[in-house]
C-alpha cells in the first residue's frame, strides 16, 4: 500500500527546506509567489493533506479565531443584531483567505473568555461583536488584557484602555446626517438612543448630532434626546415618549437603524406621514433599512472592509506586531425617509 506523502517529499521534489514547504503551505508571504505556486502544486499533484494536529503541536497555534457575539434582544430567536450578521460573513472569507477556522459563539456563555478559548487552545484569539451594557463589559476588557489574550473589539475606540477597536467614525457620522436632514429645511429635532458612557457609540453619534446643529445656528434641546437602546421596541416607545411630550418636531435622528424603523410604527400608528411631517434616519445600513416604508435614509458602515481589519488585526497582534484602533469613514445612504 502507498505511503502517505509528507512534507519531506514536496521538500526533495521542490528542492527546498521542509521549514520552505509548511511556510508556503500556509500562504506566508516570507517564500516568493513563484516558488510557493510550485510548492503548492507538487502538493497537489502528491495529494498531500496538512496534518493540522501535529501541525498546531510545533506551533502551539490551532489556526482558530473565535468570534464571539453579544446575545442581543430580537423579534426571532436569532439573538444576533442584524447589523452584526452582515459582517459575520465578511469576517468569515476574511479568515479562510487567510487560512484559519472561526469558532462562532455567545460572548454570555462563560465568564471566563481567556480559559474557554486561548488557555485551552481552542483558538489563537477573540474578535468581540456587541457589548450590552459597555459600564459592565469594560470589566470584561480588562481581565483580557491583564490576561494577555489576544483579541480586537468592533466599536467606539477606547481611550483609558490598552484596547485595539475597529469602528466607525460615528461622530462624523451623526453629524453628516444631521447636516443632510437640516439642508431638507427641517429645524426640530429629536435624537434616539442613548447618550451616555453605556453605548459609546450611540454617545458619539449624539455628539456628532449635536454638533451639526450648533454648527448650523439651531437650538440643542437636551429634552429632544430619549433613552432607546439597540432594538425596534426601544425606538418605538422612545417616540411614543416623544409625542407624548408635547414638544415640536419635525426630524428624528436614531441612533441605529432599528430604532428608526420603531420609530417610524409609533409615527404611523397616529397617521404622521413621514417624511412630509417628520424625516427620520438611522445609523448602520441594515439590510431591511432599504425595504421601509418609505425606505430609511442611513449612514452605511462598510461590513467587508470591517471584517478584514478585525481578522487582519487580530492576526498581526497574534504575530506580535503592532496595532492599533482604526476608525472606518461612513457613507451616507440617502433614501425618502429624509425628504431628500
Amino acid at each position: 500500500m502507498k505511503e502517505k506523502a509528507t512534507s519531506f517529499d514536496i521538500a526533495y521534489q521542490a528542492g527546498v527546506s521542509q521549514s520552505t514547504v509548511s511556510r508556503a503551505l500556509r500562504n506566508s508571504p516570507l517564500v516568493n509567489a513563484e516558488t510557493r505556486q510550485k510548492i503548492q502544486a507538487i502538493a497537489k499533484a502528491l495529494n498531500y493533506k496538512v496534518d493540522k494536529n501535529a501541525s498546531n503541536l510545533r506551533s502551539q497555534h490551532c489556526d482558530t479565531i473565535a468570534l464571539l457575539l453579544f446575545e442581543d434582544p430580537t423579534n426571532d430567536n436569532s439573538a444576533i443584531n442584524p447589523f452584526f450578521l452582515s459582517m459575520l460573513g465578511s469576517i468569515t472569507r476574511a479568515c479562510a483567505h487567510k487560512g484559519y477556522d472561526l469558532l462562532v459563539s455567545f460572548q454570555q456563555s462563560s465568564n471566563d473568555w481567556h480559559a474557554d478559548f486561548e488557555d485551552s487552545n481552542k483558538a489563537d484569539g477573540l474578535i468581540l461583536l456587541g457589548y450590552g451594557d459597555y459600564v459592565d463589559y469594560e470589566e470584561k476588557l480588562i481581565k483580557l488584557s491583564e490576561q494577555g489574550t489576544h483579541f480586537v473589539r468592533w466599536g467606539a475606540e477606547v481611550k483609558n484602555l490598552p484596547v485595539v477597536s475597529i469602528g466607525c467614525d460615528n461622530f462624523l457620522g451623526g453629524r453628516e446626517i444631521t447636516e443632510h436632514v437640516i439642508k431638507q429645511g427641517r429645524k426640530h429635532f429629536a435624537f434616539l438612543g442613548s447618550a451616555s458612557s453605556h453605548a459609546p457609540e450611540f454617545f458619539d453619534r449624539y455628539k456628532g448630532h449635536c454638533q451639526a446643529l450648533k454648527d448650523n445656528n439651531l437650538v440643542v434641546n437636551t429634552n429632544m434626546q430619549f433613552n432607546a437602546f439597540y432594538t425596534e421596541e426601544a425606538g418605538y416607545k422612545a417616540a411614543c415618549e416623544l409625542i407624548a411630550s408635547g414638544q415640536e418636531f419635525d426630524a428624528i435622528c436614531a441612533a441605529s437603524d432599528l430604532i428608526a424603523i420603531g420609530a417610524m410604527r409609533a409615527l404611523k400608528e397616529r397617521d404622521i406621514n413621514i417624511p412630509e411631517q417628520v424625516a427620520v434616519v438611522g445609523f448602520d445600513d441594515i439590510a431591511i433599512a432599504s425595504f421601509t416604508f418609505p425606505p430609511l435614509t442611513t449612514v452605511k458602515q462598510d461590513t467587508q472592509i470591517a471584517g478584514e481589519l478585525l481578522v487582519n488585526t487580530l492576526l498581526d497582534s497574534i504575530n506580535g506586531k503592532e496595532t492599533s484602533t482604526t476608525l472606518i469613514t461612513p457613507e451616507l445612504v440617502i433614501r425618502k425617509s429624509s425628504g431628500y
